[in-house]
């Protein structure tokens, strides 16, 4: 979820810790009661049980996978890997970009492709299928706040402090920053024996960083406002005679990084020669595990929350209401879209306002049509085609109630929560909640609302993005949390759950339901 565009509320939503969504009122939306979810025993694992309905999806049972996927992903490249790997698992067939598909793509195929390793959309294309014929569509975003390690990120040496130059991607490097262990991961360019160029992914999950507060005793020195550039600067030890002895060849990558950090990043990887190493994209994380929290374990306390949650429950769903028996015998295409670069404005080419979604439904269209697919047969696949733009929003925190609307006050453990705006922020109308509310009516889910206070002002999500660029229905819809762009944030235990259930039932029942729909 982005921070709004204006420069003063971004600075206030980071101070705040804000991310709010404008939200329309809705005239035909029906809320189920609030029921407080009973706990029951946590799965270890993500179920193998043979499911034939989303309705038959237990909630419960995706609290632990979902800790464990936070925990062992703490980058966007890594969320993507795990994501290419349970769709490899579930039998979906990776596709190239640079290669051709009209002789790959098959009827009951099950495909997904990635973009930069930071972006990945998966499909189904059903037996039934034909050019022409609509897309269930679930899109999001897989990016989270973090600080990125500058270009060349080897410091001065600093009163005895080996420093790490860093620059915050979106509202990240706030106050919840300070006085956090700090791992280091992300990708490697490297140069293999071969002279080939490749990517490997890579995590240091131990804390080597840190940034430190400054004691109250000074004074107004420690109350800020702080300068990012010079007052937020990661400690990653202290000066050594390895920092000095350390020489790396002149002009290298490697001599423009801390020396201790290229032989850590190296030794990782099982490098010894270190002018192989061509460039990084590395990043912080809060090494603090996701866990289980509250009196009966209800709660689930973890890093990134925003937006790894709806990514999970989408992914998940979609593997799960595809592995029923017959589901591929239909005639619409099911779609996840997981994007990087929404918390910056999903302008670049992996982010949401790329084609890299618009490209692959393109390619499915031709495939099917003997050569004479064209804007007669996209269009026609727009119109019949609906997106749930699945992004995180605010459950309602009882220490600041002054902050919600009485009637707009999502709980956790409760459902997804329908969000909108009145100034074009979300996507939401009447229709596209009415086509929502019907989901859920024949799925068994909870619905919840979230409108901000005039007084306020919403963030933003991938949706309108896309639904502008093709003229797809949409509606934004989401988890809610607590503390939006913390570093750590809280969310229901059931919450992953809950979001697989609905986004299941959505697959499940797209059809069906968007033939009550007279355009």
């Amino acid at each position: 979820m982005r921070h709004p565009s204006n420069s003063n509320l971004r600075a206030q939503a980071c101070q705040q810790h804000w991310e709010v969504d404008d939200i329309l009122s809705f005239t035909n939306l029906t809320v189920r009661p609030v029921i407080p979810v009973q706990q029951t025993s946590i799965s270890r694992d993500v179920p193998k049980r043979d499911i034939s309905r989303a309705s038959e999806i237990r909630a419960e049972d995706y609290a632990k996978p979902f800790l464990d996927f936070i925990n062992a992903n703490p980058t966007v490249f890594h969320a993507v890997e795990h994501f290419g790997n349970r769709l490899e698992s579930a039998g979906f067939t990776k596709l190239s970009e640079r290669d051709t598909w009209n002789s790959k793509l098959k009827h009951g195929g099950k495909y997904y492709v990635t973009r930069n390793g930071s972006s990945l959309v998966a499909f189904t294309v059903p037996t039934g299928y034909t050019p022409g014929k609509g897309v269930g569509i679930i899109v999001g975003h897989v990016d989270a706040l973090t600080a990125k390690l500058k270009p060349v990120s080897k410091k001065p040496d600093s009163h005895g402090y080996v420093q790490l130059g860093v620059a915050p991607y979106a509202g990240a490097l706030n106050s919840t920053w300070w006085d956090r262990d700090l791992g280091v991961g992300g990708r490697v360019i490297v140069k293999n024996s071969s002279g080939k160029i490749e990517s490997k992914l890579v995590k240091l999950d131990y804390p080597i960083a840190r940034i430190p507060t400054l004691a109250p005793h000074f004074g107004s020195a420690a109350v800020g406002p702080f300068n990012p550039e010079t007052q937020m600067v990661p400690i990653v030890g202290l000066e050594s005679p390895l920092d000095k002895s350390t020489k790396f060849k002149s002009g290298s990558f490697a001599s423009t990084q801390p020396p201790r950090l290229v032989i850590a990043i190296a030794s990782e990887l099982g490098i010894t020669d270190y002018s192989s190493i061509i460039n990084w994209e590395l990043e912080l994380f809060d090494t603090q595990p996701a866990q289980l929290g509250g009196l009966s374990k209800e709660l689930l306390f973890a890093p990134r929350i925003d937006d790894k949650l709806c990514s999970f429950s989408a992914l998940e769903a979609l593997i799960v209401a595809t592995s029923a028996k017959d589901f591929l015998s239909g005639s619409a295409i099911s779609l996840v879209g997981l994007f990087d670069d929404e918390e910056i404005g999903s302008r670049l080419r992996q982010g949401a306002g790329g084609n890299l979604m618009s490209s692959i439904i393109e390619r499915v269209i031709e495939s099917f049509s003997d050569g004479k697919s064209g804007a007669n047969a996209l269009s026609q696949t727009y119109a019949n085609s609906f997106i749930i733009s699945a992004d995180v929003t605010h459950a309602v925190n009882p220490n600041f109630l002054n902050a919600y609307l009485t009637d707009h006050s999502p709980q956790l453990n409760v459902g997804l929560t329908v969000a909108a705006d009145s100034n074009g922020h979300m996507t939401t109308d009447s229709v596209s909640t009415a086509f929502l509310t019907r989901i859920a009516e024949k799925s068994g889910n909870t619905l919840q609302v979230f409108q901000i206070r005039n007084d306020s002002r919403s963030g933003g999500t991938v949706g309108p993005i896309m639904s502008t660029a093709t003229g797809i229905r949409a509606v934004d819809a989401g988890l809610a949390q607590l503390s939006m762009h913390s570093i750590r944030a809280t969310c229901g235990s059931n919450d992953p759950g809950l979001g697989v259930r609905i986004f299941a039932a959505f697959f499940e029942h797209f059809e069906e339901v968007d033939a009550e729909f007279a355009e």
